[in-house]
Order: structure tokens, then sequence, then C-alpha cells
């Protein structure tokens, strides 16, 4: 019976949780080793996880570190270009989704990529005669442990992790991670923050950031981002079995430098992204207390000409006129629109308020429901210099001394073509 259903047999939710962690031990092989330690060399190992990872990944991908290591350094050195060998920015985003191993294993056969970009990487008796030698047989292995351990079912949780690393890493991180997200800075390729939880793909997922800062041994950079493969790496470094060579830069602002020198220049073109986003920002508080205090002062300078303007039609006595028509020399321009509708509310009837604007004055008119403030002023046109406006809103200018020969006309004119019914407001 063991050997038809193997030697663990499990519920069915077991099967998931091993093939969850058995795939994701591959995924941080790929990050922490490959990528991480070979292709950037932003960390130190120890021979023990070295070697871990190493043999790991002959069992669960097949794939030869000088291999992966030179195509990715390719990949940067040659980012969205026509010798990028996985850009979807070039070959689509579909085929690199759909083909990413495929493309993976035609650059592996590169010689000249891989004599360029796969210095450094382990070339031991192991490397040359079992990992690379004998990559195949690796993946074969880890058929037969799966069938011996779980029998039948063990060829579908051998497939899951055949196909595991070839769709997330080769798929998607290479895919999407130029193709859709965000960016948190301006690297001079498509690349993208594919989410900024990185722990599916072993925080392959901030793929911006890592673009911006290549050598970086942790991938996120925001107190909101997490990268699952970076809390390994510092488990790691606090047993003693990893050392963090290279991080991103933060930016940190000295208060005590009172000169721009060099240093200066090149944190601030590191930087580029995140120095305007914050200068952006701290813009953005400065003009919004500005304009709050702007709305502030004017809603006080509008009620106070408001009451101004009330005064002077009571003492005028103007309370019972057909149009309201007050000026002021000093009132400001930029309100007596709202203080004409200011008035308009009070007294309900068409109102006109002046102000002095250089040598002439200048007046914002509004009017009531129901009533053509602009035509009344063309009946006026013979005092005025320049007017415009619509139906209910208007705006003019004449001369000083035509104001008050105006002010009669303009009443003259109302009182004799408004309907009274026009100078009661509607109760809703």
């Amino acid at each position: 019976t063991h050997m038809i259903s193997g030697l663990i047999q499990l519920p069915w939710w077991g099967y998931i949780v091993f093939t969850l962690v058995v795939t994701h031990i591959t995924i941080a092989s790929i990050t922490i080793f490959l990528h991480r330690h070979q292709a950037h060399r932003a960390l130190e190992l120890h021979a023990i996880p070295s070697h871990f990872f190493r043999f790991w990944l002959w069992l669960t991908t097949g794939m030869v570190t000088k291999e992966w290591t030179a195509i990715h350094r390719k990949h940067h050195a040659k980012c969205e270009t026509i010798d990028d060998p996985h850009s979807p920015q070039i070959l689509s985003i579909g085929k690199v989704l759909k083909e990413g191993s495929e493309l993976y294993r035609k650059e592996a056969k590169n010689m000249k990529t891989l004599e360029r970009y796969g210095e450094g990487t382990p070339d031991d008796w192991i490397e040359r005669n079992v990992y690379t030698k004998h990559s195949v047989k690796g993946v074969a292995s880890m058929l037969i442990i799966n069938l011996v351990l779980f029998g039948p079912i063990g060829l579908t949780i051998w497939a899951v992790q055949m196909a595991w690393s070839p769709v997330l890493a080769a798929g998607i991180v290479n895919g999407v991670g130029h193709y859709w997200g965000y960016r948190n800075f301006q690297p001079e390729d498509a690349s993208r923050n594919i989410v900024p939880w990185g722990i599916l793909i072993g925080g392959e997922e901030l793929h911006n950031n890592h673009h911006a800062y290549a050598t970086s041994a942790r991938l996120s950079n925001k107190w909101y981002e997490f990268d699952i493969g970076w809390m390994y790496i510092c488990i790691l470094k606090a047993v003693g079995l990893a050392k963090v060579k290279k991080m991103a830069p933060k930016l940190r602002l000295d208060k005590t430098k009172s000169k721009c020198d060099s240093d200066t220049l090149q944190a601030v073109i590191l930087h580029r992204y995140e120095v305007l986003a914050k200068y952006a920002h701290s813009l953005k508080k400065i003009f919004a207390k500005e304009i709050e205090q702007f709305n502030l002062e004017r809603r006080n300078l509008d009620q106070e000409i408001t009451k101004e303007a009330l005064v002077q039609i009571a003492e005028n006595g103007e309370e019972e006129r057909f149009t309201s028509v007050v000026y002021k020399d000093s009132w400001h321009k930029g309100v007596v629109g709202i203080v004409a509708s200011r008035l308009t509310e009070t007294y309900y009837r068409p109102t006109l308020v002046f102000t002095k604007s250089g040598d002439k004055l200048a007046a914002s008119a509004r009017s009531v429901k129901g009533f053509d403030v602009y035509n009344a002023l063309q009946s006026c046109s013979e005092y005025i210099e320049q007017f415009g406006g619509h139906k209910y809103a208007a705006g003019l200018t004449l001369k000083e001394e035509q104001f008050e020969s105006f002010k009669a006309q303009f009443e003259k004119v109302v009182s004799e073509t408004i309907d009274p019914n026009l100078l009661i407001p509607e109760i809703r």
C-alpha cells in the first residue's frame, strides 16, 4: 500500500501547505542567492546557506547559477532595448508572461552573454560536475522524491514546483514588473512595483525599487512596503550566516550644512524623484495654508465692505429705491462682485458696487431673477466707458464724474422697466 500511496499520507490541505512551503523556499533561494547575492553582490552568504540554496535550486528548478546571473545582469545592462533578454516593452507583455522560461533558455545558449556577464559565480567541483553538467537530473530527482513520499499526488506537487518559478519569476516579475504597477523612483526603464507587499515572490514584487538601487540587499523602501526576502536575510544575518554589503541610501536632511557641495549635488541627483516629491508636498502644505489665510482675509474683507455699503445706503436714505448703487474708492476690486451679491440678497433689487480702478471707476452688477441687468446698462451706455456680461451679472467702467448721472439714469431705467413683482423674493 505504501508503495502505491507513498511513505507519507496527508489530508488534502496538507498537500497544499507542503506545496506552498517548498515553492516558497524555491522563491527565497532565487531572490536571496541568485538575485541579491550572486547577480548584484548585495550581500555575502556563509557556505551553509549558500550550498543549501544551490542544492535546492538544482532540485527544484534545474537553473544554472552562472546562466541565471549572466542573463539577469544583461537585463540590467540592456534594459528595455532590443538586447534585453526579456523586456515586455520590446517583446510584448503577452510573450514575456507566456514564454518567460523559453526566453531564459534561449539566452542561456548565448555564450557571449555567459562570458561577459557571468563572472564571479561558483566554479567549484560540484558546480562543474553536478549542478551544471547534470542540471536535468536535479529536477528528475525531485520528481522521484515526491513520488516516493506522496505517491501519485507527488507528480502534481512536482508539476506545481516546476511551474512556480517560470510563472512567478520569469513571467510576472519580468513581465508585469516592467508593465503595470506604481513607481517610487524614475530609473531610465519601465520598472514598476507590482504591489507594496513582497511576500508571494519573495520581495521581487518591489521591482521599481530594485531597478532604482540594483545593488541594495533590501527591496522595500517606503514605510508601508514589506520585503519578506529582506526579513529572511536579517534572520541569516542575526545568526551569522549573512553579511549585508549594500543598501539603498536613505534621503536625510542635514540642517547643519549651509552650503551646497558635491555630496549635496550627488544626493539630490540620486534621490531626485523623492526630493521633488517631498518638495512638492511641502509646497502643497504651504500653498494650502496661504490659500486658507487668503480666503479668511477675503471673507473678512467682503463682510466689512458689505457693512460699509449697507451703512451708505441707509445714510443716503436709499432703502426704498428700485436699485442699489454704492461706491467707495478704497473698496477692494476683487470682492465687489461678492458684495454686490450680498446686497442683492439683502434688498433684492438690481445692484452695482463701484470702486476706484486707475483713473476710472469699475463696478460689478448683479440682478434679480427675471430682470435683464445687461439691457438696463445698455440704456445707460451714454455714461459708460465699457461694459459686458449677461442677463444677471455684468461689469462696467466709467469716468468718476459720470457716476452720479449714471446712478440717476440706472435708477430711472430700472424703475420704468422692472415688474414690481420681481422685487419680491421667492420663498421656497
